[in-house]
């Protein structure tokens, strides 16, 4: 079983609880995600089944779009409702406040992670050294906020709502957090829902049950997104048979016969009668098209 299936993620599973609970009922042992949701968070989780798995790290898109609420005046040690209370603080700023906050988030800007992230520091987990109580320090990283706007907004309550969509690597919570320090009040993230992930839209992925329920009937392979569907971006390249046989074997070709340069970038590569054979890209000096990554059998 090839391909690639959306999942909308339950509350309370890790990416890879989901990862081992689907690769359970496709019964394969080849399972991958694109892009790890936290355990409170909700919705599409893109998840690569047998040969697919080769797609998981080279997805052209890779931004993604939430839909978040937090609450001011509350910071916890992991930015979110699941953390350690640290402190509660009085809370002056209404909705004109948060949406002029939202202003200095959006475009390129530069983010901490949280401690309690998987990002490494000095060969070590960031949440390994917060569990053990420990605080280290941590270079900002360059993310892009593509969109951030302000949907709903509870004053009374001091809860307001944003969607987001963001780069890969953005961490939502931290942006929460930050607006709370930037209006003085601090914030806390209450729910969080990923609506798009590399293109792909939640509404189009089905529950874990869901999943179960049509692999019980033998249905599952019908709900699996072919691999290419990864790259509908990329130049589409049909060769013959032959040419797509020496292409698979890593046999470099000259690329301007078949009408294709460097400026192309990476080409989408199928036979033409249809199959989706991997990615290819041609040479700047040797004018060459080589092997990138090869999804079909030798």
């Amino acid at each position: 079983m090839t391909g690639i299936l959306l999942i909308d993620k339950p509350q309370g599973f890790t990416s890879f609880d989901v990862v081992a609970k689907v690769r359970g009922i496709a019964a394969t042992r080849k399972a991958g995600h694109g892009g790890t949701l936290d355990p409170m968070a909700t919705g599409v989780l893109p998840l690569f089944l047998g040969g697919a798995t080769k797609a998981c790290d080279i997805l052209p898109n890779q931004t993604k779009a939430y839909r978040a609420r937090f609450q001011l005046g509350v910071v916890t040690d992991t930015q979110d409702i699941t953390g350690t209370v640290l402190s509660r603080r009085e809370v002056a700023a209404g909705r004109a406040d948060v949406e002029r906050a939202l202003e200095g988030f959006r475009g390129k800007i530069l983010q901490v992670p949280p401690m309690y992230s998987a990002v490494w520091v000095n060969g070590q987990r960031l949440y390994d050294l917060a569990r053990e109580g420990r605080v280290v320090e941590r270079e900002a990283r360059p993310v892009e906020i593509h969109a951030l706007e302000l949907v709903e907004a509870d004053e009374e309550r001091g809860l307001y709502t944003v969607e987001v969509s963001c780069s890969k690597g953005t961490y939502i919570r931290t942006i929460c957090h930050d607006i709370g320090e930037l209006l003085g009040c601090g914030a806390a993230l209450t729910e969080l829902r990923r609506t798009v992930s590399s293109g792909w839209r939640v509404e189009d992925a089905i529950t874990i049950p869901r999943a179960q329920e049509l692999a019980d009937r033998g249905e599952l392979e019908a709900a699996l997104l072919p691999v290419e569907s990864a790259f509908l971006d990329y130049k589409e390249l049909p060769l013959q048979e032959k040419d797509a046989v020496h292409f698979k074997n890593g046999v470099r070709m000259t690329a301007s016969r078949f009408g294709v340069g460097p400026q192309d970038g990476i080409l989408r590569i199928k036979t033409r009668e249809g199959l989706f054979v991997g990615l290819g890209a041609v040479d700047a000096p040797s004018g060459e098209l080589r092997l990138l990554k090869l999804f079909a059998d030798r």
